[in-house]
């Protein structure tokens, strides 16, 4: 099974989503393979800014601080329902197109066989607890390359494409690709090439998605009974079309 996802290392609600997606595959013994996406939420986000989050949201959304506040509270106390540490307080404005940059050239790594095939995801969740858990500034180039070799990534190979425009067309391609899906927000998940889920759903949700793609992809038996055919190919448990 393939899973595209398309997200932000910002978004809370992509870390929320990747816990509820990795429950529902762990509770239907499932393997996949997750590709990671780009999509930035504020393309336009610099990495100096001195406002802390409440205050950003709140001016984005035009509700004020205040609200800013409640909205960041909501969240992290649904984050900790699952396991996740949210240090909202800490958090540092970043422009994340750096950090969707590295995750393709580990997708690149990864398909090339030159590192683990988890080395995406791993990549992945590290820049998501350093963001909302370790308050690291994601837009840095310092702190991405710290990172990016703590998940797997060879560091002269993070280097070059930090100091270069290497994959931007690619992360502004993935972002066009989810537009063109229908996704009008993310997390946007889609189970191979064919079901779409649309935000950090319940893992009930994911668990129907998983069943669906799963019976898709999972040869049609007949059930017969006495009398049904006289076909001696078929047996009490059906006949295997």
């Amino acid at each position: 099974m393939r899973i595209d996802v398309w997200s932000d290392v910002v978004c809370p609600w992509c870390y929320i989503g990747k816990r509820r997606l990795e429950e529902a595959l762990a509770g239907s013994g499932d393997t996949a393979t997750i590709v990671w996406h780009s999509f930035q939420l504020d393309p336009s986000s610099t990495n100096d800014d001195p406002r802390d989050l409440a205050t950003r949201l709140g001016e984005k959304y035009d509700r004020g601080r205040e609200w800013g506040l409640q909205a960041n509270a909501h969240v992290t106390e649904i984050a900790a329902e699952l396991g996740l540490e949210y240090n909202l307080d800490q958090a540092k404005s970043a422009n994340t197109v750096d950090a969707h940059r590295l995750l393709h050239l580990a997708r690149e790594l990864v398909e090339a066989g030159q590192v683990p095939a988890d080395t995406q995801d791993r990549l992945k969740e590290r820049l998501l607890k350093a963001y909302f858990t370790d308050g690291l500034p994601v837009g840095d180039h310092a702190t991405l390359t710290e990172l990016a070799t703590e998940a797997g990534l060879p560091s002269d190979r993070v280097h070059e494409v930090l100091a270069s425009t290497t994959y931007t067309e690619e992360v502004a391609a993935d972002q066009a690709q989810a537009l063109a899906y229908g996704a009008n927000g993310v997390p946007f998940f889609v189970i191979d090439e064919k079901y779409g889920v649309s935000g950090a759903q319940p893992v009930e949700v994911f668990q129907e998605a998983l069943r669906r793609a799963n019976a898709d992809r999972k040869p049609v038996t007949l059930i017969t009974g006495p009398g049904a055919t006289d076909d001696p190919t078929c047996g009490p448990d059906g006949c295997p079309i």
